[in-house]
């Protein structure tokens, strides 16, 4: 039998907020969460000290590296290093992002990545790319962007091997629908963004109608919004509302601004998921780094491509609940909520996102500023 493990604390799960309450883990699953008056010691063991406050494993739905190190790699070793960095920062479940460049290196990169997923190094791979609206593609190579291919898609669900948890596609190329309807069938989760669509386009691509039930880091990568022309920002943000889309939100401090991201947390409760959009350059200084085919130069924390364009994100998930908390009022359990339970439900990942018996047993210790103490990964505390 497993050894147990406990860990007391106050406990945020999606249920509610528990002052003192033990989670009872065994192997790399919890068994039991209960109140700490309920809780009784094994024979000859002592009660577990108070740790400070416990959440699930957050979960980053959008990330392409950090500490130096890159999933669009046919490195599995560096594309780890990768994922156990984020691992280490709180970010307990990762899906590793790829972006646009030739196809055959997609399909390598995605390979070496489906190794990671199969051993449960990364939660899954995003392919961010090829199939992007030129004037809206920041920092993918325009090169490479092409319309919806479907021998493509197939060659990349293969490459997978299953473990291709979700796409982003531009609903205005022509074939964005028959390519989200083969990335359902094949259960991806279609993404919409990096696009130029208006809003009826927009909103048409997003379930029920369509097939994209995520939006892709909202408001970056797209139109403006306007009140005479609410493009995909509006589309978005109404499907969201409707219960029918979650929508990715950079939690950065770069990417949004407070005010944007309190609108879009009080317009879509529920739907929202906190995301890094993390490059090679997250948890490292200032300098030159790459993302896909592109060189990247980070500037007092920002990346940038040499066009100007936002490269991604250089900051972790658990940064991203800081600055939704402190900068956006987002009320803790909404903003802790953002970064587990939503983007979990986003992509469908069974098991992760909550502290529930049956759950993988990931979870963070914060101290009272929500500063990181501890995190537990699959039952096991890492250094």
């Amino acid at each position: 039998m497993s050894e147990q493990l406990t860990l007391r604390g106050r406990v945020i799960t999606a249920s509610g907020v528990r002052a003192d309450a033990v989670v009872t883990v065994r192997g790399e699953r919890i068994v039991a969460v209960r109140d700490f008056t309920e809780w009784t010691a094994p024979p000859g063991d002592s009660p577990p000290e108070f740790a400070g406050t416990v959440l699930p494993g957050l979960v980053d739905i959008h990330n392409h590296g950090g500490l130096g190190h890159r999933f669009d790699t046919t490195d599995a070793a560096e594309a780890q290093a990768a994922a156990e960095f984020h691992h280490g920062q709180g970010s307990t479940s990762v899906i590793a992002g790829i972006v646009t460049t030739a196809p055959a290196e997609m399909l390598r990169q995605t390979a070496t990545l489906r190794e990671l997923a199969a051993r449960g190094t990364i939660a899954g791979i995003h392919a961010e790319g090829p199939f992007l609206s030129e004037g809206r593609c920041g920092a993918h190579d325009p090169a490479y962007l092409r319309d919806p291919d479907p021998a493509l898609i197939e060659q990349l669900l293969k490459a997978a091997g299953g473990h291709l948890r979700v796409m982003t596609l531009a609903p205005e190329r022509p074939g964005f629908d028959s390519a989200a309807a083969l990335l359902a069938e094949h259960g991806v989760v279609v993404a919409a963004g990096h696009t130029d669509a208006g809003f009826a386009d927009f909103r048409a691509a997003l379930a029920p109608a369509g097939h994209a039930t995520l939006v892709t880091h909202l408001a970056n990568g797209m139109p403006p919004l306007h009140h005479r022309s609410p493009g995909p920002v509006a589309a978005a943000l109404l499907a969201a509302a409707q219960q029918h889309a979650f929508v990715e939100l950079i939690g950065d401090g770069v990417h949004v601004d407070p005010g944007f991201a309190a609108l879009v947390f009080t317009t879509a409760p529920g739907r929202v998921a906190l995301v890094t959009d993390a490059m090679q350059a997250a948890g490292m200084p200032d300098g030159h780094y790459r993302l896909g085919p592109r060189e990247v130069v980070v500037t007092n924390g920002v990346a940038r491509v040499h066009s100007g364009s936002i490269a991604g994100g250089t900051a972790t998930l658990l940064h991203c609940l800081r600055w939704a908390v402190r900068e956006c009022a987002v009320p803790l359990p909404d903003a802790i909520a953002a970064a587990t339970t939503i983007p979990a439900a986003a992509l469908r990942l069974p098991d992760i996102g909550d502290l529930r018996p049956g759950m993988y047993a990931d979870a963070i210790v914060l101290d009272d500023d929500l500063n990181l103490r501890r995190v537990l990964r699959r039952g096991r505390w890492l250094p």
